[in-house]
Formats: structure tokens, C-alpha cells, sequence
């Protein structure tokens, strides 16, 4: 079961990423340049990108979300795509390579109704075979709204899979209804330990 913390006030005591929150961008980064930084990363030698197509019709449009790896001097495996989810609004996105593992964060709204909801998922992705090693969802609680965002981070060396957004709807857990959420996975890449919550 989720573990839940509101205890803000620890994080004024020491920097935001100690507690799990993710590292502001620099100022003068261009929003382009944080952009591509959110859809492409490298691990292990390889460089790989996150991205989506459309599909249409049907109406509404399909999106597809996928991960491509690319060939390289530097990566031991040639270029490959494999698909990660279908949704029927546009996919957040994004895609992490740290010192200790390979992830990708991304938005899926599984039906078509406007009530059907939009949640997160995040995997741990095998460099070789671009398969999911583990996988992780937050969602808000049955027909209470939708989560946002699915943006990563990484504390602890890279160890930590820190994933971030915003939210219409409580999480399992919350007491009350806040804006933004902070989900932080403890050894995400070794370990199958759930994620602690807090909410802002």
C-alpha cells in the first residue's frame, strides 16, 4: 500500500530534491532545449527518444506513444522502436537514463468518454530488448479526476525515480484535494518498493 506524506515543512529544511522533488531547470535553458530534454536521454551508450504518433481516423484521434533507440559508434544494439500505450488525448512524455537504470514516464487516457480518466505510468525499460522490466501507476482515487504531467527526476545517485505533475483529483490516501503531486520510488530500478506520495 502507498505510503503518504504531506510533511512539506521537512523540505524547508533541506533542498527540494533530498525530499523527492525535482530540480528546478535553469533560467536561461530554453524551453525547447527542456523539452528535448524531457524526450531524449542516454544509457549505456545509447541514445533514446520518446515520442508520439497519430492516428486518425478514427475520430477522436488515437495517439501512440513510443520509445526508439537509435544506432550509434557508442551503443552495443542496433536502432529499434517499440510501442509503449495508446491514448485518447495527447501523451505527456518523457524519458530518464540514470547511473543505475533506464526509465520512461507517460500520460494514458484509456477510453473515449469525456469521464474516462488520464493517469501515469512509469517503467523501468530494458536497454537491449526495450521491454518493461517494471512498471508503476498513479492515478487518482475511482471517478474523482485525472493525473498529469508523469515528469521524472532522479535522487539518490539515480537510484530514486522521482515522478512529478499535476492532478484534478485525490490520490489514494490524500486528505483532501491538492494541485500538484510528488511520487517518489525508492530503488525503483532494483526493487519493487511502491511509492510515497505528498501533495502541494
Amino acid at each position: 500500500m502507498n505510503a503518504f506524506k504531506r510533511a512539506v515543512w521537512v523540505c524547508a529544511a533541506a533542498s527540494l530534491v533530498a525530499c523527492g522533488a525535482p530540480e528546478e531547470s535553469p533560467a536561461q535553458e530554453s524551453l525547447g532545449e527542456q523539452e528535448s530534454a524531457l524526450t531524449t536521454s542516454t544509457f549505456g551508450g545509447c541514445t533514446f527518444t520518446i515520442s508520439y504518433t497519430t492516428i486518425s481516423p478514427p475520430y477522436p484521434p488515437v495517439y501512440v506513444a513510443s520509445l526508439t533507440r537509435a544506432a550509434s559508434g557508442t551503443c552495443p544494439y542496433p536502432a529499434a522502436t517499440v510501442e509503449l500505450g495508446r491514448s485518447y488525448n495527447t501523451p505527456s512524455l518523457n524519458v530518464l537514463g540514470t547511473a543505475v537504470g533506464l526509465s520512461v514516464g507517460f500520460s494514458i487516457k484509456g477510453g473515449i468518454s469525456g469521464s474516462s480518466p488520464t493517469v501515469c505510468l512509469f517503467r523501468h525499460i530494458d536497454p537491449a530488448t526495450l521491454g518493461t522490466i517494471r512498471e508503476a501507476f498513479v492515478g487518482a482515487n475511482f471517478g474523482a479526476g485525472s493525473v498529469y504531467g508523469c515528469r521524472l527526476d532522479q535522487t539518490d545517485a539515480g537510484a530514486t525515480l522521482v515522478g512529478y505533475g499535476t492532478k484534478t483529483g485525490a490520490l489514494p490516501g490524500e486528505v483532501g484535494n491538492k494541485p500538484n503531486w510528488v511520487a517518489t520510488y525508492y530503488n525503483f530500478f532494483t526493487s519493487t518498493t511502491p511509492a510515497v506520495y505528498y501533495t502541494y
